[in-house]
């Protein structure tokens, strides 16, 4: 298990940064408001003394605010799972970084396969979304991913390159620097499929050299990238060995308070393993 730290931080005098595990729940669309509450004051307990990683929940629009409130000096980050790249105007049903920053989120996720495969966001769709979160001053997760078809025809890696290539173009490294990317295989999400350790461990070694190609070294270093794909309390142990998987972003199993809690957790399973 990589060792609590801040993010940035120095392993020790003369190795490279430590990266800071983040392990992020995905609501997508679910919970009313009272559900969404009776979740989070269970949740914010059972891992009120959590430190080794960070805590992160992704929630629909309409529950930012009021769980902002709840959220306030607790150890949890709030997120929303998209935003509009215009800051305002006649654009109806639609929600802005400087909305979502003002009712209290941190992080917004950008380029889930299901706004690209549901809703057909284009590369381009998502650099506006990656500018426009950090111009508001949030933390965007930005999320690639190749779907079945394109892994079976062994172009998982020219898919990533474009995406990586496209999602970023424009950005300087300073700003890569405040990103967080998400690497979701869509083959695997919500289908109980996963990629192996070793096969996402891989695949985002392969994303953070496309990162340092563009970005450089220090900042692909210094990068997280998570994995998402049918993320579960039996297979979270083994994803988090892999030295180039930095958290998780989890979906179904971040519904249940349980299961998330257990999630979040992994590294005390790891602890008691290495005890014995």
């Amino acid at each position: 298990m990589r060792p609590a730290r801040g993010f940035l931080e120095e392993s020790n005098e003369h190795g490279p940064p430590m990266r800071k595990p983040l392990i992020a729940g995905n609501w997508k669309m679910h919970k009313t408001l009272g559900e969404a509450i009776d979740y989070v004051m269970a949740f914010r307990e059972a891992v009120e003394d959590v430190i080794a990683v960070d805590v992160l929940l992704c929630v629909p629009a309409p529950l930012c605010s009021p769980l902002a409130k709840l959220l306030k000096e607790s150890n949890i980050q709030l997120g929303a799972q998209n935003l509009y790249w215009e800051e305002k105007g006649a654009f109806t049903g639609e929600v802005s970084g400087p909305m979502l920053e003002s009712v209290g989120c941190n992080y917004v996720i950008v380029g889930h396969s299901e706004r690209r495969h549901v809703f057909g966001e284009t590369d381009e769709d998502v650099n506006r979304k990656l500018r426009a979160a950090l111009a508001a001053y949030l933390t965007p997760i930005f999320c690639i991913g190749e779907t079945l078809a394109e892994r079976e025809a062994d172009e998982t890696n020219d898919v990533l390159t474009r995406q990586v290539a496209e999602g970023l173009k424009g950005f300087s490294a300073d700003e890569i620097a405040k990103m967080v990317v998400a690497y979701e295989p869509v083959w695997a999400i919500g289908t109980g499929q996963t990629a192996t350790p070793n096969q996402a461990n891989e695949t985002q070694r392969v994303v953070r050299e496309l990162v340092k190609a563009q970005a450089g070294e220090e900042v692909a270093g210094a990068l997280r990238i998570l994995y998402g794909g049918s993320v579960k309390p039996d297979n979270i142990v083994e994803l988090m060995r892999e030295p180039e998987i930095d958290g998780a972003l989890v979906g179904g199993a971040s519904l249940g308070v349980d299961a998330f809690v257990r999630i979040v957790t992994y590294y005390e399973t790891t602890e008691a393993e290495t005890q014995r």
